[in-house]
Parts: C-alpha cells; structure tokens; sequence
C-alpha cells in the first residue's frame, strides 16, 4: 500500500514540476507517470537493498529510458520527459543538511553527508546517460538491421 501512495506523491510532484516548467500540455501526465515510476523503483531498491545510491541510478536509469520511448510517441525532445521526472530524485536534503552542517562547524557530518549527495547527484546523471546511450544504441541498430 505505501508503494502506491509513494507513486500517487511523486506523480503530483512530478506533474507540478511539469507545468512549472512549461512542458506541452499533452507530455504533463506522461511526465507524471515517468517521474512517478522512477520514484517508485527508487522505493522498492532502497528498501530492498538500503543503497541510497544503486537506488537513485536504477530510477535515473529508469526515468531516462521512460523520457526517451515517451520522445519518440510523443515526438518530443527526450528532456521534456527527462527534466520533471528526475525532480523526486534530486538530493535536495542532502545539499541543505550538507550546509547546515558546515555553517554549525561540524565538519565531519558535513564530509559525510556531502559525500553521499555528491555520488547520489552523480548517480542520477549517469543513469540517464547510460539510458540515452542504451537507446541510441537500440535506434541505430534496428535502423540498420
């Protein structure tokens, strides 16, 4: 049951995120679905697994892959789809415990906490990479085959 209230949170947020920043009106929902299945798959890795990093990559992975078969139905470029659905992802906490931490001097914390939001950042990136890389892939070879 939390599974689908954590899909049903992440979709509005990603649909919000959507229309704030002006996606075409008929990629709004799609772009929902995509960040709210990203979230999800992030969900059931984190508390399968308890890495807040191979979690975040596999739901980049994920929303990157989703955004590039949503670019080619709706003949979108992929980061209509892309951008809003990596938002649930992004390690905003993180950043900010990250500066609380180094204003209150508590430098420790603050490597810590830096550190995992900078390999969670970085993980986000290469899950869509890596997606984008998969789908072009599969696009030039089904165009030769």
């Amino acid at each position: 049951m939390a599974i689908i209230f954590q899909f049903i949170y992440s979709f509005f947020a990603t649909t919000g995120f959507a229309i704030y920043f002006g996606a075409p009106v008929n990629s709004v929902i799609p772009s929902g679905i995509a960040g709210g299945l990203s979230w999800s798959l992030y969900y059931i890795v984190f508390l399968t697994l308890h890495n807040k990093i191979l979690a975040t990559f596999m739901g980049a992975f994920l929303v990157g892959a989703l955004g590039e078969i949503l670019a080619t139905k709706y003949k979108k470029p992929a980061t209509v789809f892309i951008t809003p659905g990596i938002v649930s992802l992004v390690p905003g906490a993180g950043m900010y415990y990250t500066m609380s931490y180094l204003v209150g001097k508590d430098y420790n914390n603050a490597i810590a906490t830096g550190t995992e939001t900078f390999f969670v950042a970085a993980a986000i990136a290469i899950g869509v990479i890596i997606s984008t890389m998969f789908s072009r892939l599969i696009k030039s070879f089904k165009k030769y085959t």
